[in-house]
């Protein structure tokens, strides 16, 4: 290992190269994706350099004193198998300290997260379609976020990701091209979901529904805003009624992922979760 290689954090600025890796690996990030992240937690976000050379990034995204989402792993390609990766990795677990952390690992990585200490809890998978709109008359129990008391919606957020996102989803549902909607039945909220627009077409995520049929009933909503482009959908694979979903709107499963963590599995409803927000913050 080259001695003058160190560890710092990333500003915003160099962030944006963290996104532009994920680009060039096939990640497809959301146009607006560096933004929301970086401000969740500008401390999490962490650089390897030899003489002011980025050659590796990551982030441990911080969201309470109990958890954190490990993301944004990369070690450029000339530098791998030298023990980079592995000092940035024992930088961001320093930062975390003793939270619980999640990450959506790369399956020939499995082996390596697992001796660092990570246990496998399921697998998700990336599921896409040309989208092609459909003519249904939308339900009129759907609605923009925009319409439903900030506390209502981080409420019902909470009950599907293992901390409080507030900033996060402030950000997310706000970001340019966006569109977000609730599903409202009888006065309460009982589903949303977001879709963005990302470097090719658009991704859906989170998407949480109380049922299947107001998941169905969200999905359409979301995937008509795509003006026929392609979609991309995130789903915990674990979630049968998810898979119902893909299948039956005849998405290509493209490829899949290890969902981790250090300690316990957060007790979530999988059921309700038919799209994680992202690989990179959970």
């Amino acid at each position: 290992m080259n001695p003058n290689y160190s560890i710092t954090r990333m500003s915003r600025q160099e962030v944006n190269t963290a996104i532009n890796w994920a680009a060039k690996a096939g990640w497809n990030p959301g146009l607006h994706d560096a933004e929301c992240f970086y401000q969740t937690d500008p401390q999490g976000f962490f650089s390897g350099k030899i003489d002011n050379k980025i050659i590796s990034v990551g982030s441990a995204v911080i969201y309470d004193d109990y958890f954190a989402f490990c993301g944004f792993y990369i070690v450029d390609e000339a530098y791998r198998g030298q023990g980079y990766g592995l000092k940035l990795t024992q930088e961001r677990l320093k930062y975390i300290g003793n939270r619980n952390a999640g990450i959506d690992g790369v399956m020939d990585m499995l082996s390596k997260y697992e001796r660092i200490g990570y246990k496998l809890a399921h697998n998700n998978a990336r599921y896409s379609t040309t989208w092609h709109q459909l003519n249904n008359k939308p339900s009129t129990n759907l609605v923009p976020t925009a319409n439903i008391p900030k506390e209502t919606l981080n409420q019902y957020d909470r009950r599907h990701f293992p901390a409080a996102r507030t900033q996060f989803l402030s950000l997310w549902i706000a970001q340019p091209g966006v569109k977000s909607i609730a599903y409202m039945q009888n006065n309460t909220l009982s589903g949303y979901g977001v879709i963005r627009p990302c470097r090719e077409g658009f991704k859906i995520g989170p998407l949480f529904a109380d049922t299947p049929d107001i998941a169905d009933a969200l999905f359409v909503a979301l995937a008509n805003h795509s003006n026929e482009e392609p979609i991309y959908l995130d789903i915990p694979e674990n979630n049968p009624y998810a898979i119902a979903l893909v299948n039956r709107y005849k998405l290509d499963k493209i490829f899949e992922t290890a969902r981790m963590y250090l300690k316990k599995p957060p007790d979530l409803p999988i059921t309700n979760i038919y799209g994680i927000t992202s690989f990179e913050l959970g």
